[in-house]
This record gives C-alpha cells, sequence and structure tokens, in this order.
C-alpha cells in the first residue's frame, strides 16, 4: 500500500501582491487553508510564487477549493496566446470519425479513412471498437473521484519524479513554461515494465487497469491499419514495439475562474508514436489545422487518436503529427480525460524514417537517433509545438 513517511503540515500560499486589493478566501473542510491574493507589483517574484503553490502538493483543485476568484499571475498567458483562443464556427466536422465496426466488411475503406485523416489533421474518432461503454464511463468516473478526493489523499502521491510508477502534478512542465495551465494531473507508467499495482491509488486502480489493456487492443488494430494505409504489411509498425511503452495520464480540469486569461492545455504536439484519448462530455480539447484551430467535439462512446512526432518521422511525413491544446474550463463541471501516449519500449533502439518510404524522389526527411535521445530532447523544452521534428530534420 501506499505510504506517507510524515503527516502532511499544509501551508498557507501567498502570492506577493501589493495589499491594493486584497482578497482572503476560505477553505472547507477538506479544502487547503486560505489563500491570500493580491494585485500585482513589479517585485513580484513568479519563481517563489510556482514554488509555493507545487509545495502545497494541493494542485489546481486545491486553488479551486479555496474559492479562489482570480488567477495568480503565473497562470496568465501571453497575449498572443490569448488572443488566439477561439474556433471557427463548424470546425469539428474536420475530425472525422471512423466506425471501426467496418473493418470486417469493407477494411479497404476503414484504412483509406483513417490514412486520409492521419495525413491530413493527424486526428481522428474511433466508434464501435468493443470497450464496453460501462469501462469508459467507469474509468472517467473513478479519475474525476481520484482528484476530487480530500486535497491531503492526493497529496500522497504528490512528486514529479515517476521513481515508483505514479505521480500526481499540477502541469509536467510548471518550472519550464511561460504561464502554467489550469489542471492537474495523475501520471501512471503502464509498460514495458508496469508500476506496481499496489502504488496506483486504489480508488482508481481497477478502472484504470482494465482501461490500459482495452486501450492496447484498440491501438493494436488501430496500428495496424495505419501501418496498412502506408502501404507495409498489417504487421510492420506493430513490430517496431511502437506500443510497448506506454505512459497513462489522468487530467483533471477544474471549472476556470478567468477562462480567458490561461490554458487548460499548451499547444504541442505529442513526441511519441500515437496516442488515445478517452474524453468525457464537457469538451474543450482542440487541434490545429490549415484553417486554425478547430474543435474535436466529443462524440459519446468514442476514442480520439492522434499521431505523434515520431510516427510522422517513420512516416517520412506520410503522417503528420498536430498542435493541439485543451482550452481553461469555463463550465461549471470539471473536464476529466485518460490519455494513454504509446511509445517505443527500447529507449536505446534507433529510429529514422522507414527505407520502405525513401527514395531519390522523396529522400529521408530525419536523420536516425535514438529514441532515449528523442525522449530526452523533448522534455528539455516545454509544451510549445513542433521544435521536437524541427530539430531531427536533416
Amino acid at each position: 500500500m501506499l505510504k506517507v513517511t510524515s503527516p502532511l503540515k499544509p501551508q498557507p500560499l501567498l502570492f506577493p501582491f501589493t495589499p491594493k486589493s486584497t482578497i482572503i478566501m476560505t477553505s472547507s473542510t477538506h479544502s487547503p487553508p486560505p489563500i491570500t491574493v493580491l494585485a500585482a507589483t513589479p517585485d513580484y517574484d513568479r519563481a517563489k510564487a510556482v514554488k509555493e503553490f507545487d509545495e502545497t502538493k494541493h494542485g489546481v483543485k486545491g486553488l479551486v477549493d479555496s474559492g479562489i476568484k482570480k488567477l495568480p499571475p503565473f497562470f496568465i498567458h501571453p497575449p498572443e496566446t490569448l488572443s488566439d483562443l477561439k474556433p471557427r464556427p463548424g470546425s469539428e466536422s474536420q475530425v472525422p470519425t471512423v466506425d471501426l465496426s467496418a473493418v470486417k466488411t469493407n477494411r479497404a475503406a476503414v484504412v483509406d479513412q483513417i490514412r486520409h485523416a492521419a495525413s491530413t489533421i493527424g486526428f481522428f474518432q474511433v466508434i464501435n471498437h468493443g470497450v464496453p461503454p460501462e469501462l469508459l464511463e467507469g474509468t472517467v468516473a473513478a479519475m474525476k473521484k481520484f482528484h476530487e478526493q480530500p486535497a491531503e489523499e492526493r497529496a500522497r502521491v504528490y512528486r514529479r519524479e515517476m521513481g515508483t510508477g505514479v505521480s500526481y502534478i499540477s502541469n509536467v512542465d510548471l518550472y519550464n513554461s511561460k504561464a502554467a495551465s489550469w489542471r492537474d494531473t495523475l501520471q501512471l507508467r503502464m509498460g514495458p515494465i508496469a508500476a506496481d499495482p499496489e502504488e496506483i491509488p486504489e480508488v482508481c486502480r481497477e478502472e484504470v487497469i482494465e482501461w490500459d489493456k482495452e486501450a492496447v487492443r484498440v491501438a493494436e488494430l488501430v496500428i495496424g491499419l495505419l501501418s496498412e494505409g502506408l502501404g507495409l504489411g498489417e504487421e510492420r509498425l506493430r513490430e517496431m514495439g511502437l506500443l510497448q511503452g506506454r505512459v497513462m495520464v489522468g487530467h483533471y480540469y477544474p471549472p476556470c475562474p478567468e477562462p480567458d486569461l490561461t490554458v487548460g492545455l499548451n499547444s504541442h504536439a505529442d513526441p511519441g508514436a500515437l496516442t488515445v484519448v478517452l474524453q468525457d462530455h464537457v469538451g474543450g480539447l482542440q487541434v490545429r489545422s490549415k484553417d486554425g484551430w478547430v474543435d474535436v467535439k466529443p462524440v459519446p462512446g468514442a476514442l480520439v487518436f492522434n499521431i505523434g512526432d515520431l510516427l510522422q518521422i517513420i512516416s517520412n511525413e506520410e503522417y503528420k503529427s498536430a498542435d493541439h491544446r485543451v482550452l481553461a474550463n469555463c463550465s461549471n463541471d470539471p473536464r476529466v480525460s485518460l490519455a494513454i501516449f504509446f511509445n517505443p519500449g527500447e529507449r536505446e533502439k534507433t529510429f529514422g524514417p522507414l527505407p520502405d518510404l525513401t527514395s531519390a524522389e522523396k529522400p529521408a526527411l530525419y536523420r536516425n537517433f535514438t529514441f532515449n535521445e528523442f525522449i530526452t530532447r523533448f522534455f528539455k523544452k516545454e509544451l510549445d509545438g513542433k521544435s521536437l521534428t524541427n530539430f531531427f530534420r536533416q
């Protein structure tokens, strides 16, 4: 079972502003201690404020529970980000929905649909995938329950290291990003060496383990279809071990008091091969298309797949990874989503464009590299778009 070496002693979180507009919030029975929020001054110490927030181990949910009405300054994003937060009306139609039940009757058509989506927008949703609806709903509910436990329960697994394979944090790039995002995350290592089940919080343990098994099954089908879409055999991409390394994240986006000043998740492209997302009904996920930002509108029972940077490189840009983001939650309900990032299981294995997909007319666009070099480069930068693929371009 999880152990705590010493009692948790929450400390007040103070943001150093001028005393002209002091707001003191009260806390509920299980809420973090009161938070004092004052108006910003030129001597505002951002690094100190971020560190104090992180050390409470209560996350953004702790700020919401305290009754906060104004965002701490380190959550406020620059004007160039805030000016581009609205999608175009009807934009969700650009993200196709693929019926996987048709694989048995018209496989070629399904391959073509997925190939087209992967080579253009880089996102698609799948329905009739065989995952029981009660498991999907139960997994989202269990993750929501974890994030809505008393703060001291969540704090038991709050850490930035994944040594145990389990880590609850607020913002993986909290100390590196230009501005923090309005979300908390439970991270779970699921492969190739999974976290000890006893380390996974009991409140969601059974559900996430079962969801991982089902997600792998669907991902194996999808990557086979993607492989065929490249003109390769069904097994080619799967045999490269692209699904063996897996990290699951359970994101929690509480209602935001000032959603026009921040985001739920910064714009970025996923570094690995493939990502599958289970999202609830609230919405907020967007992908960048050639026409601008478009919504990935929740479809009941659907799973969202997107292409990662590694698969873009392996396919020599036949498939495209895409920048995506999540808007700050402006609804009254929290938003919950679970993503599984599929990566190679062998970190020292070498990757690059497949020779089958290069020619004199279309030479390799990227150099070869080990996955260890690739993923290390990703975590040396904040989540800021497509610079990872640019780094490995020839």
